[in-house]
């Protein structure tokens, strides 16, 4: 059995509001008929007042009044003011109601039909009464000779004379009536459609159910989806993009470019072109963008997902360091395999004490490298990460050293500084100081390239501080060396700075960059170790005045280079 789909709300809203049209036509129209059958008859009592009693008031009717043939003189008269007032009678007659006048000249001598016993005592009367001419509205007015009622005189207009004015201006009513009933079906006639159009079709309870559903979907997706409209102003927001952006609950209505996000997320979200799956930082997280404008004849706004890729960011760290030490451990064991080699052929040419030596130096070297950061840093975390590291700076030709001050206890570090962060933070400036010094030569003094780490505790901070030997970082480039995308390398880096200020962002702590030692760059990030003030921020990050900001006014700081005088080192600073 088929079972009628319910009207539309298109539908439903055109019928009610035929309906209240065509009520609201039809009792205009009862109103005005009323009204103007009303007036109709008012009118005619006035026009047989004012034709009655100007008969009664002349001179002429009051001398033919007392003639010896009244008849004779008053019949032309009154046939002559008949015409001229537009009435269907003036009938002029005795006291005692004998007609002297009448239309019809064979009712002349008859008595009239109708009161005049108000007229007799010298009132004027107005009445509707059925004569010979039909239905009539009248007027009685008495004639005087000075204080004598002499004559009466009677004029009227027929109901049917009235009912034909009637009926023409009924007509033209109902006229207008149908013309304002065609205007009005056909204005909500339009007025529907593009109601149907912007429903497609839906009824009131498909439109309910689908706002549910809307509402629900909203806020259970984790993902972030933000709706701008044509003006780039937040339509629409769900729970996990006020969460990934850090905004708060009355943003709707703000425009994209009052919410304080980062330059190049900002951008994205005011391009008039689609993004799909783009790379942007906040200060705590990294976003996959995609953006996909609404356009239906015209540009009516844009679809913006987030996805929170921070996690995935830092496992692929993760993974890539995983990486660069399954290849420092392949190197290593094609080395170890290359000196072995040469261990066994010194003890087959019989140079058995050379071969020791040979194989105890190598021996020491790595060891000496294991005990001294073993025993500077104990968190075993950053302790593995320095280790693989230096394999790695080994086989770039990069010599990586703990500083002799490095110190660092097991346990000193609290809850809100994981150690994912500090891999992230170490890790990224230990691989961009890597890469500086390696193919540069040389370093100072015609010394093999190298990178100093410092990992130490500092009057309730942690300060973890790497030199490098490279070509440095430039005045002007030492406040953009933390944005994304900024590389001396070319096209598709400049990643690494950009976490490492996030992360440092997310401890509460600083970053700072100036002229290292051996004239390259030397990057400072110092941690916090102790309050509750301290923990994460949430919400877009205020850079005073990091990559994004006017330079800062730091003092410049001293710092000796390789076997040189104290020189003055232009110097960055990045403050959450």
């Amino acid at each position: 059995m088929h079972i009628p789909r319910p009207r539309s709300l298109a539908g439903q809203l055109f019928a009610m509001q035929v309906v209240l049209v065509a009520a609201v036509v039809a009792g205009f129209a009862l109103f005005s008929y009323v009204t103007d059958r009303s007036q109709a008859e008012e009118t005619a009592r006035r026009q047989t007042v004012a034709a009655a009693t100007a008969v009664a008031d002349s001179p002429s009717v009051v001398a033919a009044a007392g003639s010896a043939s009244p008849p004779a003189e008053l019949q032309p008269y009154a046939e002559r003011v008949r015409k001229h007032a537009d009435v269907d009678f003036v009938v002029i007659m005795a006291p005692d109601g004998t007609r002297w006048t009448h239309p019809e000249p064979g009712e002349i001598g008859h008595t009239y039909l109708g009161h005049i016993d108000q007229a007799l005592r010298g009132r004027t009367v107005s009445e509707t009464y059925t004569g010979t001419l039909g239905p009539s509205v009248r007027t009685v007015a008495p004639v005087r000779d000075g204080g004598r009622i002499v004559a009466l005189v009677s004029a009227g207009i027929t109901i049917d004379k009235i009912s034909r004015q009637l009926g023409e201006q009924v007509t033209a009513l109902l006229g207008m009536a149908g013309a304002a009933l065609a205007l009005g079906g056909a204005g909500t006639y339009v007025i529907n459609a593009r109601l149907r159009r912007h429903t497609h079709g839906m009824n009131a309870a498909e439109l309910s159910r689908m706002h549910d559903y809307h509402e629900a979907t909203l806020h259970a997706v984790r993902e972030g989806l933000l709706m701008l409209d044509g003006r780039r102003r937040i339509a629409l927001i769900n729970d996990g993009a006020r969460e990934l952006l850090g905004l708060d609950a009355d943003v709707v209505g703000r425009g994209v470019a009052e919410l304080g996000l980062p330059p190049g997320l900002t951008g994205a979200l005011l391009a008039s072109e689609p993004r799909v799956d783009e790379l942007h930082l906040t200060a705590d997280r990294v976003l996959v963008v995609s953006t996909q404008p609404v356009v239906g004849g015209e540009r009516r706004g844009t679809v913006v997902t987030l996805r929170d890729h921070t996690e995935l960011q830092s496992l692929t760290g993760e993974l890539d360091s995983e990486r660069g030490f399954t290849q420092a451990l392949r190197a290593q064991a094609h080395e170890a395999a290359n000196r072995l080699h040469t261990v066994v052929s010194l003890i087959e040419l019989g140079r058995a004490d050379e071969a020791v030596r040979f194989a105890t130096a190598e021996l020491e070297l790595a060891q000496a490298l294991t005990d001294r950061v073993v025993t500077a840093v104990a968190e075993p975390v950053l302790a593995a990460l320095l280790l693989g590291k230096a394999a790695q700076a080994n086989e770039s030709g990069v010599e990586l050293v703990l500083a002799e001050d490095s110190l660092l206890d097991d346990g000193v570090l609290p809850p809100w500084l994981p150690p994912r962060d500090l891999v992230t933070t170490l890790g990224n400036l230990i691989d961009n100081a890597v890469e500086a010094s390696s193919g540069t030569g040389a370093g100072t003094g015609g010394t093999r390239p190298r990178v100093v780490v410092t990992v130490r505790t500092d009057e309730d901070e942690l300060v973890l501080r790497v030199s490098d030997s490279g070509p440095g970082v430039g005045t002007g480039d030492m406040e953009a060396v933390f944005e994304r995308g900024w590389s001396t390398r070319g096209p598709g880096r400049g990643l690494g700075l950009a976490l490492v200020r996030q992360a440092v962002h997310r401890g509460r702590g600083t970053v700072e960059v100036c002229q290292g030692p051996d004239g390259g760059a030397e990057f400072t990030v110092r941690l916090p170790l102790r309050g509750t003030d301290r923990l994460p921020a949430q919400g877009p990050a205020t850079e005073t005045p990091g990559a994004e900001g006017p330079a800062t006014g730091d003092p410049a700081t001293k710092t000796p280079g390789a076997g040189g005088p104290v020189a003055e080192a232009p110097r960055a600073k990045v403050t959450p």
